[in-house]
């Protein structure tokens, strides 16, 4: 596989990571709330390895042939982020103004959320299936799945470090200053119900 490939798919992989949108709602959300982040963007990082197994095995081209599978993991993906956005803002009062006493979830559950997030996406299934296969070499002696695989890890490193950082600088310059906290916490509730509606609308209605 030439060093050509991994390196344009890197690039496009860094910039759509730098893109605001659930996975940044729940980074910050885990900074401001968690004692560790780590829990929170490894179980991002998982989802995004099953959506690259999925990928290297061409399920998701029968998942993708299929409207009634993709709606309802649509339907699934939309209510969750809804669900999770909801609940961040009904505690984003209390993190807010008691950043070091809220009590943390547990670990099993910061991970479940993250794989969630990321793994529950349609949309995130959708851009695997037709990105990771467009930087691939198909006359190279490497198997195509092993291409794939190969890009998902990619896109899953850049992903932890960028979201790491993220997770880390909302806890280190949003916890001491409580009402900045509060209005991210709020907006990143917001954010993660308003991706589930945009999901329930472009796909349901």
């Amino acid at each position: 596989m030439a060093l050509g490939y991994i390196a344009a798919f890197w690039t496009v992989s860094v910039l759509l990571i730098l893109v605001p949108g659930a996975d940044w709602a729940y980074a910050i959300t885990a900074g401001l709330r968690e004692r560790s982040v780590v829990p929170a963007v490894g179980g991002l990082l998982l989802g995004y390895v099953a959506l690259t197994a999925v990928v290297a095995a061409g399920v998701a081209a029968v998942v993708d042939r299929n409207p009634s599978v993709l709606t309802a993991l649509t339907v699934f993906g939309g209510v969750y982020l809804m669900w999770l956005g909801g609940t961040t803002l009904a505690t984003a009062s209390t993190l807010a103004a008691m950043p070091g006493e809220a009590e943390p979830a547990p670990w099993g559950a910061s991970v479940l959320r993250g794989i969630g997030i990321s793994g529950l996406n349609p949309k995130a299934l959708l851009l695997f299936l037709a990105l990771l296969p467009q930087f691939t070499d198909r006359t190279g002696s490497w198997p195509l799945a092993a291409q794939i695989g190969t890009l998902g890890l990619i896109h899953t490193l850049s992903c932890a470090a960028i979201y790491l950082c993220v997770g880390v600088l909302a806890r280190t310059v949003l916890r001491a200053r409580p009402s900045a906290a509060r209005l991210v916490t709020r907006v990143s509730g917001v954010a993660m119900i308003v991706i589930g509606i945009l999901l329930l609308v472009e796909r349901v209605l």
